[in-house]
């Protein structure tokens, strides 16, 4: 069944000398014997023979197809305008701008704003560690009894 099916999608090329060896030699062999296959490969004969008979091609005119082409060229260009110089939208630019505008006012903010940098200061103290490569620093202000603490600069052993 299979066979058949491929073997009958292969007629058209068959009969225009289409297949390689191997393949044309087992669609011929299909064909003897397939009653089907027999059948769609005259119809397929009849109807090649039947535009051959009836379809005179003519040479095509190509005396004026370049002419044409140098008249749309030439059309197209005198159609349009020359592009005004404008500044074209960068919307990369415009995201980094607006980034630096929001960095600026939230700094300014945070240092001028309402409440203003902590009157009593900021209490910073480093602390040197056995290690000659790292240093402990504590962050805390008077008003809170939070304190940040950073260790840097150890590495894992």
């Amino acid at each position: 069944m299979l066979s058949h099916y491929l073997n009958r999608r292969r007629l058209g090329a068959y009969l225009d000398g289409a297949l390689d060896d191997g393949t044309a030699r087992s669609t011929a062999a299909h064909l003897a014997t397939c009653g089907v296959c027999q059948r769609e490969a005259d119809g397929l004969r009849r109807l090649r023979a039947l535009l051959q008979q009836n379809i005179a091609v003519a040479e095509p005119d190509w005396t004026g197809f370049w002419p044409g082409v140098v008249r749309g060229v030439d059309a197209a260009k005198m159609a349009r305008p020359a592009p005004a110089a404008r500044r074209a939208w960068r919307p990369k630019w415009a995201l980094g701008g607006a980034l630096a505008a929001t960095l600026l006012v939230s700094v300014g903010v945070w240092q001028f704003g309402p409440g203003g940098a902590p009157s009593d200061g900021v209490i910073v103290r480093s602390a040197s560690t056995g290690d000659p490569g790292a240093t402990v620093m504590v962050y805390g202000t008077p008003e809170r009894d939070v304190a940040v603490v950073w260790v840097l600069g150890l590495d894992a052993k």
